[in-house]
């Protein structure tokens, strides 16, 4: 695999983190970074599947945690954002055309698993929109013992009422040319550069924001604005699908913060009451991004994951 870059001077990830150039079975390129090496006595490689916006720097903390507690750590920029292959003129709008083809962002994310010689077993934990992507990829057989979601997009958090508009308005967008024009109330501007610490709906931890905004000013071609009317038009479709299906068979565990304001969190509920082998966690206080929560907050999320993992074995 040909190298790709890998900022190393935002990510704050374990030493020895490095990233490459895929391409999708339909010929998109993707960034996919290995966050985490192997360390000694490795338990496993986690899959780490970020949401909507992200990118692979991110979760350099994240993927110290996993490491410091024997994981290595692979995750990659979805199409659309990131480093990889945008498909609009207009670099900010977050695009993809189907949500399926997302699954194909896996399968060269499994590729390079296996070319790296990654070891077994393989656990994933998901966050927001990759909670989408990775709950259906678990009903096609992604090859992991156990699963941990944050702040999954099993639904997007809108009033009641307005959800069948919402609805209405990306289909007809998507269906009479406007489908790469901005979603309603949307901006190309990237979120942590424009919004105020406070009651923003990412984080309560002051430091963590501030650094997320960094990242994004020392590289801006990371940054991502609002999603198309495609997308969401997509994204409606892809959550209906998945409501139809029951729970995965494989140990789960979620958690969502109380303050969530971004998916919905009825639904969130509404699925792990009816997964047998899964548990919600609701977290007081918190927002959107459980991972990048407090300290002590973001410690208890690695432990409890650690744990889940350490028992599917």
């Amino acid at each position: 695999m040909e190298r790709a870059p890998l900022f190393e001077d935002i990510a704050d990830a374990p030493m020895g983190a490095s990233a490459f150039w895929v391409t999708a079975p339909d010929g998109v390129r993707l960034r996919v970074a290995l966050l985490a090496p192997p360390p000694k006595q490795a338990r496993g490689t986690v899959l780490l599947f970020t949401g909507r916006t992200e990118y692979v720097e991110k979760y350099g903390p994240a993927a110290a945690e996993l490491q410091a507690r024997g994981y290595a750590c692979l995750s990659l920029d979805w199409r659309g954002q990131g480093l990889s292959d945008r498909p609009l003129d207009d670099p900010a709008t977050g695009h993809v055309g189907r949500f399926p083809e997302y699954q194909l962002d896996i399968a060269g994310l499994m590729q390079a698993a296996e070319t790296l010689s990654l070891p077994d077993p393989y656990f994933l934990i998901a966050h927001s929109m990759g909670g989408g992507i990775g709950l259906r990829a678990l009903h096609s057989k992604l090859p992991v013992r156990a699963a941990a979601f944050t702040g999954p997009m099993w639904g997007i958090a809108l009033p009641a009422m307005l959800r069948p508009v919402a609805q209405i308005l990306a289909a007809l967008g998507h269906s009479t040319g406007f489908g790469h024009n901005f979603a309603p109330s949307t901006k190309p501007e990237t979120y942590v550069l424009e919004a105020e610490f406070e009651d923003n709906t990412l984080t309560t931890d002051r430091q963590m924001f501030e650094w997320m905004g960094s990242q994004v000013r020392a590289h801006p071609e990371l940054g991502l604005g609002g999603p198309s009317m495609t997308w969401l038009h997509a994204a409606f479709t892809e959550l209906r699908a998945l409501r139809g299906k029951p729970a995965p068979d494989l140990p789960c565990l979620t958690w969502v913060g109380s303050n969530e304001r971004i998916v919905d969190v009825p639904a969130i509920r509404q699925r792990m009451a009816t997964w047998p082998k899964g548990e919600l966690a609701e977290i007081a206080g918190a927002e959107h991004e459980v991972m990048m929560e407090p300290e002590a907050t973001r410690r208890a999320f690695f432990d409890a994951t650690a744990g889940l993992f350490r028992r599917a074995v």
